[in-house]
């Protein structure tokens, strides 16, 4: 489903996109064999110009550049000196409902708030609709099993239109999926290595974000250009064929790649900045209970909150072709 308009860039679209069909579409472009899951970084090891990173299973891979994208929890990260990401207070459910008929909603995203919490619905396609809900949650009732949570959710949401609500209600068990909201603090990414030598963070290793932008994986999508235009550079530049087996080739092919990583790091540490600062002051101002805040949220500020999800994607972060 998508919404249409128009922006600096040209007319663009905004789209609900499942994440698990995003990441198959890209691993399919890939040659079989190339991605090994369920490989966690355990530990990385200096080893001249290159890097040896010991995985969880006991294998070791020896590589020429280490790209972190090991997720929120990234062991490449802490390398880098970066710090465990903050707990906003807040915690999502959310999850999608897969329909046998046409669900007959309109391709926009709908939301709902209420006193310290926020609910939204919006469809993927014609039959596959996607929902979340956030709030903060006592401990009492994250113990509680997944059949329970349901039910808070639903009891909170009773003043819900009954024809959106019925989403959540028929959302089969296995489909409902909590997790708390955390995000790098922006300061970090101001003063911290965003690469360091040969190494560097991408994704949510580098910049966890609230999801009250939905723009956390658009952004890692970015920094996979920037990225991947930034190494085609220090791989070009090679005027003689090097013997790799020799040190000094080593060490000038290790300075072309810190010189483009640091390249890359400059080009999105600003970006990452303002998106997880944005979508932290969205979701303050979306899920507050003060009365105050409320009021200037309903009376004032709602067509601002609704214009940043258009205006921060509408982001050209260039062409993947370096040339």
């Amino acid at each position: 489903m998508e919404k249409r308009t128009s922006s600096k860039h040209g007319d663009c679209e905004v789209r609900c996109v499942r994440r698990q069909s995003m990441v198959e579409a890209l691993a399919n472009e890939l040659p079989s064999g190339t991605i090994r899951y369920l490989s966690k970084i355990v530990a990385i090891e200096e080893c001249a110009f290159f890097k040896i990173v010991h995985l969880a299973d006991g294998t070791t891979t020896k590589t020429k550049v280490l790209i972190g994208c090991d997720g929120i929890n990234s062991g490449v990260a802490k390398w880098l000196g970066f710090k465990d990401a903050t707990f906003t207070g807040r915690y999502a459910i959310r999850g999608f409902v897969e329909l046998k008929t046409n669900h007959g909603l309109e391709p926009m995203l709908m939301q709902f708030f209420s006193k310290g919490f926020r609910a939204g619905v919006i469809p993927c396609d014609d039959k596959v609709v996607y929902w979340f809900f956030t709030c903060p949650l006592a401990e009492k009732e994250l113990e509680e099993n997944t059949s329970k949570l349901k039910q808070i959710v639903l009891n909170k949401l009773e003043k819900m239109p009954s024809d959106v609500r019925s989403f959540i209600e028929n959302i089969e068990l296995d489909r409902f999926h909590l997790a708390p909201l955390r995000y790098r603090q922006p300061w970090e990414l101001m003063w911290g290595n965003i690469s360091k030598g040969n190494v560097c963070a991408a994704g949510d290793a580098l910049h966890p974000m609230t999801p009250d932008l939905g723009q956390g994986g658009c952004c890692a999508l970015e920094d996979g250009v920037v990225l991947a235009r930034c190494l085609a550079e220090a791989f070009s530049k090679n005027p003689r064929r090097h013997n790799n087996k020799d040190m000094e080739d080593e060490e000038e092919w290790y300075k072309k790649i810190e010189e483009c990583l640091k390249k890359y790091a400059n080009e999105r540490r600003w970006r990452s900045i303002d998106l997880i600062t944005t979508a932290y002051m969205v979701g303050c101002i979306q899920q507050a209970d003060s009365k105050l805040v409320t009021f200037l949220r309903d009376k004032i500020l709602a067509p601002l909150l609704a214009n940043q999800l258009l205006k921060k994607s509408n982001f050209d972060c260039g062409k993947l072709n370096s040339s």
